[in-house]
């Protein structure tokens, strides 16, 4: 069939570090193409470079055979590639349309923006690639999963014929990303190729036709995804086999040290989204939530945080009363915080690596001494986390939002878990890593465990709760509808109970 794109030995270098060394990437036109490696293998540099976002220091690029210098965005964009970035690049009180069109006008005879055309001419798009997107609804009023589908109209109404994904599911619902892989499947069957980056290797298995994997910034060759298997990807990726379940012993639990009784919680446009909810976590157990994104998870975590106020009802960690404490406060009980959104409540972007290591402690001894930070003290704890989590960065000076999305996490994580406290919340924690990261991540949390610590775990992956809970409760409509084990469950039914059906099984099942 020939191939669409071609990049040849790339080579691209930042101060201290070579992100891509001598590479090669060749895409057929019509296929889905995975680039696959771990956090911080190079993956997006090599795409920025095909995307003229970077330049490269040596190699070449191709495009239907012709040698191309895409010296930058608008450049890819006239060669018709596109990219759907990881962080949407969408103005919030802007429509659709308006978001769309950004920079790519079309005008009337007399001058003006043609919104009435530009309207049409989306619609079409929309239909025809099954995207569902009202181009006249604001970005700020609508899903994530919608937002997406904007950046890739954004990308259509351009020309785009290779579009490149990059972690495209990293902020989806498991349904979003179901939706996702029959858009790329729509995109593909009208003559469009896809490159798509992650380390999700069931996503590989299940749309993709070949596979291109790196590793520490090199390539390590491409393979035929129906002749391969996950562990053999996984290998490829990290270079040593991987364990897909985690190995733990049975939990021992012992006293409460979370007690969430009869809560109720508003949203920010002041509707009951926590309705009642009764939740308890004791010491040497990691309890699960499971639920479908918008049950009343992100506010429940937000009122046991500090973050946002509890209308009624009341949260104890260890008998103490924390309801509508501070943030700092209910982080002086005793409680850590993964958050599900690392950007917004997990880093300050525009700090270092070091600073925002001791976000919650710069004002406690060693890192402070009479309302002075100790430098030396902040940089020393910052190294060590950084070598203990694997947080890939050329320095501990580097700014936070230089990172890769995956080393921003395991940034936070480190944090949160070295300050080993009572209760430790993981929200979606392991979003945006690597097999061999979460491997290590899960470990960790079990650790925890069993040092005897009381864990919360959110997460929309089901493998991922049935793999590492103790116990499962499951949120519907802003109420725990159901507790099982996961031993006595599969995804399957905890799929029922976390639509609402079969509820009242398992409430049965809880109180037996």
């Amino acid at each position: 069939m020939g191939y669409v794109i071609e990049m040849l030995n790339i080579r691209k270098e930042f101060p201290g570090i070579v992100a891509n060394d001598n590479i090669t990437l060749q895409v057929e036109k019509g296929e889905i193409h995975a680039l696959l490696g771990e956090n911080g293998a190079g993956k997006s540099t090599l795409m920025n470079v095909l995307f003229g976002l970077y330049q490269p220091e040596a190699g070449e690029i191709r495009v239907n055979g012709k040698k191309v210098a895409i010296t930058n965005p608008n450049i890819a964009n006239d060669l018709g590639i596109g990219m759907v970035h990881q962080h949407f690049m969408l103005v919030e009180p802007f429509t659709v349309t308006q978001n769309i069109i950004l920079g790519k006008e079309p005008k009337t005879k007399t001058g003006k923006i043609d919104l009435k055309k530009a309207k049409k001419e989306i619609q079409e798009l929309s239909d025809r690639y099954g995207l569902k997107v009202d181009p006249s609804a604001k970005i700020r009023d609508i899903s994530v999963g919608m937002q997406q589908r904007v950046e890739i109209l954004k990308t259509l109404y351009r020309g785009a014929e290779v579009l490149i994904f990059d972690e495209p599911t990293a902020v989806l619902t498991p349904q979003e990303i179901k939706e996702l892989t029959g858009i790329m499947r729509s995109l593909v069957h009208e003559g469009k190729s896809i490159i798509l980056i992650t380390h999700k290797l069931k996503e590989i298995m299940e749309v993709c036709d070949r596979c291109t994997v790196i590793r520490k910034g090199r390539g390590i060759g491409t393979v035929d995804v129906a002749k391969s298997n996950p562990t053999e990807l996984a290998s490829l990726m990290v270079g040593r086999e991987i364990s897909f379940k985690t190995e733990k012993k049975p939990a021992e639990p012992r006293e409460v040290v979370l007690n969430v009784e009869n809560l109720y919680v508003k949203d920010s446009r002041k509707v009951d989204l926590v309705k009642g909810l009764d939740l308890q976590v004791r010491a040497g157990e990691i309890v699960g939530v499971a639920g479908v994104d918008g049950n009343g998870q992100t506010e429940l975590i937000e009122a046991i945080t500090g973050l946002r106020k509890s209308e009624s009802g009341t949260i104890k960690i260890h008998d103490k009363n924390i309801t509508n404490l501070k943030p700092r406060k209910v982080t002086e009980s005793g409680v850590g915080h993964i958050p599900q959104d690392r950007h917004k409540y997990g880093l300050v972007l525009d700090y270092s690596i070091a600073e925002n290591m001791v976000l919650q402690t710069y004002y406690q001894k060693p890192y402070s001494k009479a309302k002075v930070l100790n430098f030396k003290e902040i940089t020393e704890k910052a190294k060590t986390l950084v070598a203990e989590y694997d947080v890939r960065t050329p320095s501990v000076f580097t700014k936070a939002r230089a990172l890769s999305g995956g080393n921003q996490q395991k940034a936070i994580i480190g944090r949160e878990i070295d300050r080993s406290p009572d209760l430790l919340i993981a929200v979606q924690p392991t979003r945006g890593l690597d097999v061999g990261a979460i491997e290590f991540i899960h470990k960790r949390l079990i650790e925890e465990r069993d040092k005897g610590k009381a864990v919360l775990l959110v997460s929309f992956e089901l493998d991922e709760i049935l793999d590492v809970s103790d116990k499962i409760a499951v949120i519907f409509d802003g109420k725990i509808v159901a507790n099982v084990k996961p031993e006595e469950t599969d995804e399957q039914q905890l799929g029922l109970l976390m639509a609402g059906s079969n509820a009242k099984a398992g409430e049965k099942n809880a109180g037996e």
